[in-house]
């Protein structure tokens, strides 16, 4: 009797029975346990858990090893859990949000985002970048850091490694930023309002923001909020246009499966979300329950990608990104600031 074809085996991996997952989840919502903990820990808790859920998975994985019985859980963690979170994320976004930036601080926003995101794609061309690599750190400079990394996976499809090593990259430059823009505010002569959205259209990380927003006071850090709400609203159809150009890069797997319709819906149930959150239809406390349940969802998928992610692999990569997410950062961080004091 002839076995089974290799394509039937994974396809039927697809639809594995729910228990053959448990083990991965359990694993992955253990780290993600673990990682709220330690965000705790003053030491810590500049960081995202987000991120320490990704360093404990990486350390595990690169240490202990992950046994084969993980790998569905894992797996199910880092894609189907993460697009629910990125839909869900559309409950922390409405469209007066948006606005209360005022028209030129979105001129700003727009501007920033979309030169950050075409700089960053050429430049890393010019340096010989792989181009996925470089859309994920392009996504995560120029939008919403790790959120931004993993959504636009949604589409690119780069290794698991490249996304770790991405969000590594968005990481340390943001984490940077928090510490460096405070220290900038009085030396830069800008207003609070004017510090607070340079944080929100600059730094990386929504918590990084917050943090070095509210370093210039209330209302910095209020327009900071803000302003970084206002460059998460851009995910939406960042994501939907890489995923329409990306079947003209993708040609030659046409000849061994379906082509599938290059739309990333969980990205419109995110815009879907964010226009029914609009309309006030969501009381204060469910929203919150949301993002609370959310941040954790998150902090599950992230904890599965460092579980499957190799240093060995990220090695390969070179140094060439992180000087990629070096110039994309200073980039970004000059531009932002140089229209704010010129335009806003």
């Amino acid at each position: 009797m002839e076995s089974p074809p290799q394509n039937l085996k994974t396809d039927i991996t697809k639809y594995l029975p729910f228990n053959a997952i448990i083990p991965g989840l359990l694993l992955a919502g253990g780290v993600a346990i673990l990682a709220e903990y330690l965000k705790k820990i003053p030491s810590l808790s500049l960081f995202s858990s987000l991120i320490i859920a990704i360093i404990l998975g990486i350390i595990l994985k690169n240490t202990v090893g992950v046994s084969q019985i993980f790998k569905p859980g894992i797996t199910f963690s880092l894609k189907r859990i993460l697009r629910l979170s990125i839909i869900l994320l559309g409950l922390r976004l409405s469209l007066p949000q948006i606005l209360a930036v005022g028209p030129a601080g979105l001129a700003i926003v727009f501007v920033t985002l979309v030169s950050t995101f075409i700089f960053t794609c050429w430049f890393g061309k010019r340096i010989g970048v792989h181009p996925k690599l470089t859309k994920l750190i392009a996504a995560g400079t120029s939008i919403c850091g790790a959120s931004a990394v993993v959504a636009t996976n949604g589409v690119v499809e780069s290794k698991d490694e490249d996304v770790a090593y991405a969000v590594a990259i968005v990481t340390i430059f943001g984490t940077l930023s928090m510490l460096l823009y405070p220290a900038l505010f009085s030396l830069l002569q800008v207003t609070s309002q004017e510090f607070g959205i340079w944080c929100g259209v600059s730094i990386h990380e929504t918590a990084q923001v917050i943090a070095a927003a509210f370093q210039g006071g209330e209302v910095s850090g209020e327009f900071g909020t803000i302003a970084k709400l206002s460059r998460v609203i851009f995910l939406a159809p960042v994501v939907l246009t890489l995923g329409f150009l990306s079947p003209s890069s993708s040609g030659s797997s046409t000849k061994t499966k379906p082509k599938k319709l290059p739309i990333p819906w969980f990205v419109l149930g995110f815009i879907a979300l964010m226009l029914l959150n609009s309309a006030n239809i969501f009381p204060e406390d469910l929203k919150k329950s949301v993002a609370e349940i959310n941040h954790f969802l998150l902090t599950i998928s992230m904890a599965g990608m460092g579980l499957k992610t190799s240093i060995r692999d990220i090695k390969q990569s070179g140094i060439k990104p992180l000087y990629l997410g070096a110039v994309a950062w200073i980039f970004i961080s000059v531009l932002s600031l140089s229209l704010i004091k010129a335009f806003y």
